[in-house]
């Protein structure tokens, strides 16, 4: 079976493969692999082919239409007319909805550190291993834990554990 762990780049992550050592599980079933990080920063205008979930124009578009209207009902008295009044509301709205939501961004982004994985634990152990690993792993502030199984049925005449096995030596270098 396989179990893999995602981790902070920290000193924890040195102290969980020293405890699973001292388990039992020798080095050479042990792989830490660092994550690449993105080197350009996240673009702040989505797309058509890219969206991020962020999105700077729903507050603009809310604040605009709350403003259009307050300018187009209180424009019937005063001087220049609803629809002019309604057009400036409209316009100040969008302007003022798009420069909170982007110093909120800018704010986030300077803001506190989000914990993002950073290095990726895979380890090869026996299903009776699993409980000692999990807690170890838990105890050391690992990020999230899966596991894969080796009863999964075989296809192309390859078991599955013959393929996590060369799987496995191709990432390890043998």
């Amino acid at each position: 079976m396989y179990v893999i762990a995602t981790f902070e780049n920290s000193l924890f992550i040195e102290l969980a493969i020293s405890a699973i050592e001292q388990k039992g599980i020798p080095k050479e079933k042990i792989l830490a692999a660092p994550l690449d990080k993105p080197s350009e920063p996240r673009q702040l205008f989505d797309t058509i082919h890219r969206a991020d979930g962020l999105s700077l124009f729903d507050g603009a578009a809310m604040l605009g239409t709350c403003l259009m209207l307050l300018g187009a009902i209180y424009g019937y008295v005063l001087k220049w007319g609803p629809i002019i009044w309604g057009i400036i509301g409209a316009v100040s709205g969008l302007l003022l909805g798009f420069l909170i939501k982007m110093l909120l961004v800018k704010n986030k982004q300077r803001g506190a550190k989000s914990i993002t994985a950073e290095i990726v634990l895979m380890i090869r152990c026996e299903e009776h291993q699993w409980e000692t690993i999990e807690k170890i792993l838990w105890d050391h502030t690992a990020l999230g834990i899966t596991r894969i199984n080796n009863g999964i049925k075989p296809s192309h005449g390859y078991s599955m554990e013959e393929k996590h096995e060369v799987v496995f030596d191709r990432l390890t270098g043998k």
